[in-house]
């Protein structure tokens, strides 16, 4: 069946820089657009960056953009959130999730992975 498996999350000071994996399996994630999410307690979960399959354009959002790059190794079937110049309020769960039916990052997912914590503190 569809998963998606994120890692790499844990604690880190204002400033510096993890990166996030998605494994992605049961799929090929060639054909589909992937994306990571986030939410942060006491607020409605956000979209954070999506890369479309068809021609690899990306989206991120403004509170990111310059800090976060989203990639994807489709013969891994992996996708990828490097995250730098980390800010207390990027503090949240990510999430990597996928539209399984559509190459376009303007689909709805329909496939979540079970998130993992990142926290941004001194």
């Amino acid at each position: 069946q569809v998963q998606l498996v994120e890692s790499g999350g844990g604690l880190v000071q204002p400033g510096g820089s993890l990166r996030l994996s998605c494994a992605a399996s049961g799929f090929t994630l060639d054909y589909y657009a992937i994306g990571w999410f986030r939410q942060a307690p006491g607020k409605e979960r956000e979209e954070v960056s999506c890369i479309s399959s068809s021609d690899g354009s990306t989206y991120y959002a403004g509170s990111v953009k310059g800090r976060f790059t989203i990639s994807r190794d489709n013969a891994k079937n992996m996708v990828y959130l490097q995250m730098n110049s980390l800010k207390p309020e990027d503090t949240a769960v990510y999430y990597c999730a996928t539209p399984a039916y559509s190459s376009s990052c303007l689909a709805s997912p329909n496939y979540w992975g079970q998130g993992t914590q990142v926290t941004v503190s001194s």
